[in-house]
């Protein structure tokens, strides 16, 4: 004779079974089942993750086909470092989700930078860029990378120079600016951050949930961002439809020299200490490497740190607090962060001059 199982356990099969929750209230010890947010809950929230309409570009650089052509151009050209083998490419590779799938980032003569190389996509929505936000725009950060010592080593005059020396550049740069000194750094690091500007993450299937496709996303990953958005708290700092909140936190990942932000802020701001920008979370590398430099291999390493809430110190963020995930909850926040992914988009490259 089989054995009689409780009253509670049978509700939660069958609840299970059907997709839905099981609770057991603190009041009593009925067992109720519910399907979580109420469907208003549940329209509110998408909005808030819903992908906006069109592509912003600051007014002082406003896009045209011919300035996106060139930067393009300019993106791929191994002549823009010093010693004629690196390009933008080279770290930020299409291929590679506009990364490089290292842990860190190799620079200049091979050395090892002590930050790993960040994606591309989505950057003409952000307000600061770099780890540590010590850029205020697109056109700020392009020079970045070229002029610094240990990454492409260049000086701007040395690229203008080089650039004019090429003429097929020429061209370009006047369909792009016009007549009046069409080769310059300014105009390099315009058509630069504008072609940045077009590199936008396609439609996931979380796009298409959030526009009514009820069938683009499993139970699995439903359940997945109830959990980001409620329990798990992850939406505290991945918020909008880019899943970042172009901030700077102290999440209490193990601690080394590099300060972040803390480097550039006074140091009674104790909060910037350690406090590095928040990544977008699409089209996301299930592979890894993951944070600033790449000390987390594995996801499942990710969703383990935020279990134990981080390392405690005076900067942690007051947003890392240990939460308990079961397996199946682990397993549903990496269902839901898959749906964040958009098939590849073709990419035709450039020729180059």
């Amino acid at each position: 004779m089989r054995p009689i199982l409780p009253i509670p356990v049978l509700l939660a099969w069958a609840v299970l079974l059907c997709g839905g929750t099981y609770v057991v209230t603190a009041r009593s010890d009925a067992a109720t089942a519910t399907d979580g947010p109420s469907q208003q809950d549940i329209t509110a929230l998408k909005e808030r993750f819903r992908r906006p309409d069109g592509v912003p570009h600051p007014k002082a650089n406003p896009a045209t086909p011919e300035k996106v052509t060139l930067g393009k151009a300019l993106f791929f050209d191994p002549r823009l470092s010093r010693s004629g083998s690196v390009s933008c490419a080279t770290c930020h590779n299409p291929s590679l989700g506009w990364s490089d799938g290292l842990t860190r980032a190799v620079g200049f003569g091979m050395v090892l930078l002590p930050r790993r190389t960040p994606p591309m996509r989505n950057l003409a929505w952000g307000s600061a860029f770099q780890w540590d936000g010590r850029a205020d725009s697109l056109e700020a950060q392009a020079r970045m990378p070229i002029t610094a010592p240990d990454e492409m080593n260049m000086s701007m005059d040395l690229v203008v120079e080089r650039l004019k020396a090429v003429p097929g550049y020429a061209p370009l740069f006047r369909e792009a600016f016009g007549d009046e000194e069409p080769i310059s750094a300014r105009n390099v690091t315009a058509a630069l951050a504008a072609f940045q500007r077009t590199l936008v993450s396609g439609k996931a299937p979380f796009d298409r949930w959030i526009e009514g496709e009820e069938a683009a996303l499993g139970a699995d990953a439903r359940r997945g961002f109830a959990l980001f958005t409620g329990k798990a708290n992850c939406a505290a700092c991945h918020s909008g439809w880019r899943f970042t909140d172009d901030s700077f936190h102290d999440i209490g990942l193990k601690a080394g020299d590099d300060l972040g932000r803390g480097k550039f802020a006074p140091p009674s701001v104790t909060a910037m200490r350690y406090a590095f920008k928040t990544p977008s979370l699409r089209d996301l590398r299930m592979q890894g490497p993951y944070m600033h430099d790449g000390q987390l291999g594995s996801l499942d390493a990710v969703i383990e740190h935020y279990v134990e809430g981080g390392e405690r110190r005076p900067s942690l963020s007051f947003e890392m607090k240990p939460v308990a995930l079961s397996t199946q909850e682990r397993r549903d926040l990496t269902a839901f962060l898959e749906s964040l992914a958009a098939d590849p988009a073709a990419l035709t490259l450039p020729h180059l001059p």
